[in-house]
């Protein structure tokens, strides 16, 4: 794999940051406030985050679930896009992230539309099934990458014709491309591209990210 001029890529990340994002104060206080409560530097990017916002506005989603939460930077660029009345329900093991999610939530003015259901995820999602959670509009996993199938057998599960599903980090600046990966979170996420891509009721693509590696992000129309 040919070498990737990193300089080129930052700059061409921030020219469309500048021109399209301006991330406010807000976003900006909840990255230094995750950061320092010690939680990894794993969110979604602001151009990512505009993109999964003007996603959410296009599909006009009122009920949108997220799987993964950190420190609800996303979540709050999901929670921008849903109109009054709208609900985000955003999933998270930690109970430290979400401890700080909830807070970064509040200030940006999002608490009262935002649930941090805190757990395992795939019994929680199993457990919504069960109960008759009714169906999202739209779809965000970014969560443990080994489980990346099973997130999504199980939320197509709330999902109706019509929904949209996202999917962070399909790319592994490449890594995906090993016949044989031994990584577990190459092998999760290649699993995952090869179940969207081969599923009946999907749509989908992957669109690659370029920020200091290479990285994708996967957009799915359930039939």
């Amino acid at each position: 794999m040919e070498a990737i001029d990193e300089q080129l890529v930052e700059r061409i990340d921030r020219y469309v940051e500048d021109l399209f994002v301006r991330e406010d104060t807000i976003l900006a206080e909840c990255l230094k406030d995750t950061a320092a409560a010690g939680l990894p530097s794993i969110n979604v990017s602001p151009n990512q985050g505009k993109l999964l916002y003007l996603v959410a506005r296009i599909s006009r989603a009122s009920r949108i679930l997220e799987l993964g939460t950190l420190g609800a930077y996303s979540t709050i660029w999901l929670a921008r896009a849903v109109p009054a009345g709208g609900r985000v329900i955003t999933l998270e093991v930690n109970s430290h992230n979400a401890d700080v999610a909830r807070k970064n939530l509040i200030r940006a003015g999002c608490g009262g539309r935002v649930e941090v259901r805190v757990g395992d995820a795939t019994a929680t999602l199993r457990q919504m099934i069960a109960t008759g959670e009714p169906a999202f509009d739209l779809i965000f996993i970014d969560a443990d990458k080994p489980r990346y199938v099973d997130y999504l057998h199980l939320s197509l599960q709330l999902a109706h014709s019509g929904s949209v599903i996202l999917a962070d980090n399909l790319i592994r600046n490449g890594r995906v491309l090993d016949a044989h990966p031994e990584d577990e979170l190459v092998r999760g996420v290649k699993a995952f591209n090869e179940a969207i891509a081969a599923h009946p009721r999907l749509e989908s693509i992957i669109l690659p990210i370029y920020r200091s590696k290479v990285d994708g992000l996967s957009i799915s129309l359930v039939k």
